[in-house]
């Protein structure tokens, strides 16, 4: 609430309040808007404070730009050892890693060696699912559907929704089902850049994008 000096005559007391009064109600229709609004911020300063990521000295080298932001300088890594700890191994996190940063050439690569390309699929998918409600868990709703891709928005938003054992079934019919009809490949990519978005909350580019290398112009758009 915005206090004001014991001093100031009762005027310019009034005359302050009605300043922000005028700008809420530009804002908000009601008083209802409003105080949904407020109790929303309110929530939203509980919630543990989103990864910032800073960068400077990129010299319009974009692969190395690119390729930092695709593992947010370590932040995929550690992300999937909270989640799975000691149940998978190493090699199997460097490997969930790796696919969360390229998941277009990992998945070429795969796809070209693996046997049984569906029982895959099921075992991906499900620790997919896994890092990106660890990811998700520390912001709004709101927040996490804008970072999702519109293609597989709805489907995304069920399978983070945890349900405990009353839907494990359901879970396993979505998954699935995305197998069945060959969409396994583009939900990958599709959840492994949602990952990507949801563990930089916020950039900053401090200074020399542009120098020395040949795609600074890549930089600006990113």
């Amino acid at each position: 609430m915005q206090k004001y000096d014991e001093n100031a005559f009762p005027g310019e007391v009034l005359e302050k309040e009605l300043k922000y009064l005028r700008l809420l109600a530009d804002r908000f229709k009601n008083i209802q808007d409003a105080s949904t609004e407020i109790i929303n911020l309110e929530a939203i300063l509980n919630l543990p404070k989103g990864t910032e990521h800073f960068l400077s000295d990129i010299h319009g080298e974009y692969d190395t730009f690119s390729h930092v932001l695709a593992n947010a300088s370590g932040v995929v890594r550690k992300k999937i050892e909270d989640v799975f700890g000691k149940t998978i191994r190493e090699k199997e996190k460097r490997f969930l890693a790796t696919l969360i940063y390229y998941p277009e050439e990992k998945l070429n690569l795969v796809l070209k060696e693996e046997n049984d390309p569906d029982e895959w699929f099921a075992i991906i998918l499900q620790r997919l699912i896994k890092v990106a409600r660890a990811a998700a868990s520390k912001y709004t709703r709101s927040k996490v559907r804008k970072a999702m891709p519109s293609s597989f928005s709805y489907i995304i938003v069920e399978l983070l929704n945890e349900g405990g054992e009353d839907k494990e079934e359901y879970f396993e019919g979505i998954i699935n089902t995305i197998i069945e009809i060959n969409r396994a490949e583009s939900f990958i990519v599709a959840i492994c850049k949602f990952i990507q978005r949801l563990l930089i909350d916020r950039l900053h580019i401090i200074g020399d994008i542009y120098d020395r290398g040949p795609y600074a112009e890549k930089v600006m758009v990113w």
